[in-house]
C-alpha cells in the first residue's frame, strides 16, 4: 500500500524539506498550506496542494481524509498574533479552545491535534524527515569563542532552559553573564534584534530546547535568518543545542558568520 503524508505547511524552510524527504522516501505527500505563511513555490513540486486560512481546522481534515491521509506532521510557522484575533481564529477552532486552560501555541496545536484525531489522522514527530539538517555537538565557525564569549555561554545556558521549560520563550540573548533579552512570541530573529538594540553589540544568543520537547508540535530551529540577525545587531555568538533542532541553509550560514567572525557552536 502506498504510503501517504500529510503536511500543514507554514513558514520557513521546513515544509519543502519535509516534502521532499518524504517524496524521496516514497511517500505520497499532500500539503495543507497556510495563506499568507507558506511559500507559494511549494505548490512547483510534487503532491498534491490547497491553501487554507489558519482557523480552517475542519476544512483542513476534510482535504486530508479525502486523499486518504491516517499520518501528518506540522511543518513551519504560522505568526501567533493570529491567537488574538478572534476573526482569523475562527468559530470552530475558538470553541475548541474554550475548553483549554490558555491560549498559548503549544495548547492550540494540541487542540488542533486531538480534534484531527477524532477524524482519524494522528500527528507523528517530523524529525524523521529532517535528520539531514541536525547537527552533532562541537564548533561549527571557524571563529573559536574567546574566555568572555565562553562565560557567557556557559552561564547562560541553564537559565535559558529554565525559561524554556517554563514556556516563555527559547532563546534569549546575554551579555557580561546578564539576560537582556528573552524570546517571546515574536520569535527568534526579534528577540535578537531587541536584545541588539539593549546591548549595543558583543552579545551571545543560546536557543535551547525545552526538557521534554514534543517534536509534533514544536521543533526549535535555527538557520541563516538567525546568523542574519545576529550580524545586524552587533551579536558575537549564536549557541544552540545540538541534535534537537535543524540548522537550515547551513551552509550559507557558516559563511556568513566567518566573514564577520561570529562563534556558531552546537552543545549538548
Amino acid at each position: 500500500m502506498e504510503k501517504r503524508l500529510g503536511v500543514i505547511a507554514g513558514s520557513g524552510e521546513s515544509p519543502a524539506l519535509i516534502r521532499d524527504q518524504a517524496l524521496g522516501r516514497g511517500y505520497f505527500c499532500v500539503i495543507a498550506a497556510i495563506r499568507d505563511e507558506a511559500d507559494p513555490s511549494l505548490e512547483e513540486q510534487g503532491g498534491t496542494l490547497a491553501w487554507f486560512g489558519v482557523s480552517e481546522v475542519s476544512e483542513i481534515a476534510r482535504f486530508f481524509k479525502s486523499h486518504g491521509i491516517t499520518d501528518a506532521v506540522f511543518a513551519g510557522k504560522v505568526d501567533p498574533r493570529h491567537l488574538f484575533q478572534k476573526k482569523k481564529l475562527g468559530t470552530a477552532l475558538l470553541r475548541m479552545l474554550d475548553r483549554e486552560r490558555d491560549r498559548s501555541a503549544e495548547t492550540v496545536i494540541r487542540a488542533a491535534m486531538d480534534f484531527f484525531a477524532r477524524q482519524g489522522i494522528r500527528f507523528i514527530s517530523p524529525e524523521p524527515f529532517l535528520a539531514a539538517v541536525m547537527c552533532p555537538a562541537g564548533l561549527l565557525s571557524r571563529s573559536k569563542p574567546p574566555a568572555a564569549i565562553q562565560a557567557d555561554i556557559e552561564w547562560g545556558w541553564e537559565r535559558a532552559r529554565q525559561l524554556a521549560d517554563a514556556d516563555v520563550g527559547q532563546c534569549i540573548v546575554v551579555k557580561d553573564k546578564a539576560v537582556v533579552a528573552v524570546e517571546g512570541m515574536e520569535g527568534t530573529d526579534a528577540a535578537i534584534r531587541r536584545g541588539g538594540e539593549l546591548a549595543k553589540g558583543d552579545f551571545v544568543a543560546i536557543k535551547v530546547a525545552r526538557t521534554r520537547q514534543d517534536p509534533r508540535i514544536d521543533l526549535p530551529a535555527v538557520g541563516l535568518q538567525t546568523v542574519t540577525s545576529l550580524v545586524e545587531a552587533g551579536g558575537k555568538a549564536l549557541c544552540f543545542e545540538a541534535e534537537k533542532m535543524p540548522f537550515f541553509q547551513r551552509d550559507a550560514a557558516l559563511a556568513l558568520a566567518d566573514r564577520h567572525g561570529i562563534v556558531v557552536l552546537a552543545r549538548t
